[in-house]
């Protein structure tokens, strides 16, 4: 597998001349989700499931937009959000194809509602 930016730039083409020269996009600097794959790989077959577990969720997160990443952080801060929102957003996590992401959101709407932290609906 040939190791890619977000633009399909291969990584070898990747270099700090280039950026300085302005020869490369956001796109250039933006990591692919096949390359978080990768490195996931790697991470795991080196017994840190750990952290192929937190690249793999990071290679899901790629399709979001950082704005609607951030908010969904937001959102998940304590009294910030009802059961019908964070429901919301695992759909919207599911639909985008990120379960593990989904998952996460699931565990905290389950802990918030156990600990009295959602807001009120």
């Amino acid at each position: 597998m040939t190791l890619k930016a977000w633009s399909g730039r291969p990584v070898e083409e990747i270099t700090v001349e280039r950026v300085v020269a302005g020869e490369l996009a956001a796109a250039d600097l933006r990591v692919h989700p096949d390359t978080l794959r990768a490195q996931a790989d790697v991470a795991a077959a080196h017994g840190n499931p750990q952290l192929a577990a937190n690249l793999r969720r990071a290679a899901e997160l790629t399709a979001l937009a950082d704005e609607r990443l951030l908010e969904i952080y937001e959102a998940l801060r304590p009294g910030r959000s009802t059961r019908a929102g964070l429901e919301a957003i695992v759909a919207e996590l599911e639909a985008e194809g990120a379960p593990m992401t989904a998952a996460i959101v699931r565990e905290a709407l389950v802990g918030g509602e156990e600990r009295g932290l959602l807001a009120e609906e």
